[in-house]
């Protein structure tokens, strides 16, 4: 039986990975830029439901259209979609969009232009998600850097949890950049979504451009990356994460598999993802690519999808998906000797705390490939670059007439900001601790407990 997942994509960022997405996922399976399907392995069909709805059409072939919804508050980006390529591609009443913009403004998304729309949006995901036989969850992608993405994306998240609560529900968040802003109030949006993702997502997966940068630049030799090719890698990401529910595989893992293997705390589901190979194109013919480099590369620090250091920060789980002709000892093996070689940068009171997935089928043009997604203390550094840049603003109430003026209280900006310090103290806390002074404490309570009982 198929599981079908969902997928949303909001505001302009959201829309546009969305975009590189669908485009990697035609090609994985097989299809052309309509939905008509033009591969030949039987293999590409077998699962296509987890994504597409098949619908038959008058003439013999059939059509496969995304289970989609594209969602902003403005019609610029929906309207480009529909006139570019993939324009034929999905279904035309999944498009929502409003006339304003949110003008990154978080509560305009949140509260004013954004709930408007909110009931349209909740009808297109119920007759998306009735059609379905099982459906496993939904993924959601957005930035939290701007309005529409964080502000509506999160409300969005909120609405489906409260409609699908059993269902996973996932997110690729593309988080501010440490150097390079996109916008001045990024780090209020970023706050204000962070506390919304940390109650009601399962998995939020985190990027950040100023890291896709450095991969284009520097591994793929782009001298001027645009956000095609930023995207580009996201849709990697995306695909890696969905492959064991698209393809056949010697190791399953499924999106409540990875939840269930990499969030050992409700709230600590944040993220880093990782994929290889990454090489320079010129250099192809060079690269080696044997499984134990694969897996090598996953933990390097410029394979990472997100600015920051796992060096700094250690490992209390991580889930490895391999692509291609890899067997299962030889990928158990490269995981097990990076643990052992790298012992003091996983958690020890959690045992083979790295998970293996294998899918014989290798992405479009690759022999091989692999993603990793790490729940890593390390990530504690994003929220608290966010924090440090949300807190001098705030303390200045510097630009929070905009969030005021539509309908907002300060207190909200406390609660916020008290959240992410609360999260920034459990990733924190659990960095610190070890198996042995838990083991003793278990010990003296145990001893206590027989002493009383004597007496």
């Amino acid at each position: 039986m198929v599981r079908e997942i969902v997928n949303i994509q909001v505001g302009q960022a959201g829309n546009q990975v969305g975009e590189a997405f669908w485009r990697m996922l035609l090609a994985e399976h097989g299809l052309n830029l309509e939905g008509g399907y033009e591969g030949n392995d039987p293999q590409q069909l077998e699962r296509l439901n987890v994504y597409f709805t098949e619908v038959d059409q008058t003439s013999s072939s059939l059509k496969y259209v995304p289970r989609s919804v594209q969602v902003d508050l403005e019609p610029a980006v929906c309207n480009r979609i529909r006139s570019g390529e993939l324009g034929r591609l999905f279904r035309p009443d999944t498009f929502i969009n409003g006339n304003s913009g949110a003008g990154n403004n978080w509560a305009k998304g949140y509260y004013t232009e954004g709930a408007e729309l909110m009931d349209g949006i909740l009808d297109v995901i119920r007759r998306q998600s009735e059609a379905c036989e099982a459906i496993q969850g939904f993924q959601i992608t957005h930035s939290l850097g701007g309005g529409t993405g964080s502000g509506l994306g999160t409300l969005l998240l909120s609405k489906v949890r409260e409609e699908f609560p059993d269902r996973m529900l996932a997110t690729f968040s593309v988080l501010p950049s440490p150097k390079v802003s996109e916008t001045v109030v990024e780090p209020y949006n970023a706050m204000l979504s962070a506390h919304q993702l940390v109650d009601n997502s399962d998995m939020s997966i985190c990027l950040d451009n100023e890291a896709l940068y450095d991969i284009n630049t520097r591994t793929l030799k782009h001298k001027n990356p645009e956000f095609e090719n930023l995207n580009r890698i996201i849709a990697q990401v995306m695909c890696g994460v969905s492959t064991s529910l698209r393809f056949p595989g010697q190791l399953n893992g499924d999106l409540r598999k990875l939840g269930m293997n990499l969030v050992p705390f409700p709230r600590l589901h944040f993220l880093m993802p990782s994929y290889a190979p990454f090489f320079d194109p010129k250099a192809v013919t060079f690269q080696g690519g044997t499984t134990a480099e694969l897996t090598q590369a996953l933990f390097d620090r410029k394979n990472l999808l997100v600015a920051c250091d796992p060096r700094f920060g250690r490992y209390l789980t991580a889930g490895t998906i391999f692509r291609g002709k890899i067997s299962s000892r030889e990928a158990e093996t490269a995981v097990s000797q990076i643990q052992t070689k790298n012992s003091n940068m996983f958690v020890d009171w959690i045992p083979d705390n790295v998970s293996v997935a294998l899918c014989s089928v290798p992405p479009v043009g690759q022999q091989k490939s692999a993603t990793c997604l790490a729940n890593s203390t390390a990530i504690q550094e994003l929220f608290k670059r966010t924090h440090a840049q949300f807190a001098m603003m705030f303390k200045r109430g510097a630009f929070l007439h905009w969030y005021t003026g539509e309908g907002m209280d300060e207190m909200e900006f406390t609660e916020a900001e008290s959240n992410t310090q609360d999260l920034i103290a459990e990733y924190q806390q659990y960095q610190e601790a070890t198996g042995e002074e838990e083991a003793y404490d278990y010990e003296d309570e145990e001893a206590a407990a027989s002493e009383v009982l004597s007496q």
